[in-house]
């Protein structure tokens, strides 16, 4: 079979398991305080290329919330970045920037 009938036709799946059928209750946390939180930061590469990101990883929380302190990074050290898996990442080699404002933020970090 072609992948141009296979992409037509589509794989359907059958199953008479009722636990498969359950649609996902998970809840988001509620945002702890930034005292609270423990925050790691540390450089990656992984499956990018070689190009360094600062990854901020452990936030407590709402998506929203993560996705504002995804922002205020990324327009404080100037650069571009993303929020993905509960992780914030920012391109380039901004440790020490990320730290320092943070610990401003009065969030933990190591």
């Amino acid at each position: 079979m072609s992948k141009k009938q296979w992409n037509q036709t589509g794989p359907f799946l059958y199953s008479t398991n009722p636990e498969l059928m359950k649609e996902s209750t998970h809840e988001e946390e509620e945002t702890l305080p930034p005292a609270q939180q423990k925050l790691k930061v540390k450089l990656d590469t992984k499956a990018r290329g070689g190009k360094v990101v600062t990854m901020i990883e452990g936030f407590v929380g709402k998506l929203e919330d993560l996705e504002i302190l995804g922002k205020l990074l990324k327009t404080k050290c100037g650069t571009g970045g993303s929020v993905k898996e509960g992780n914030i990442l920012i391109q380039g080699d901004y440790k020490n920037k990320v730290v320092q404002l943070l610990q401003q933020l009065q969030y933990k970090v190591s």
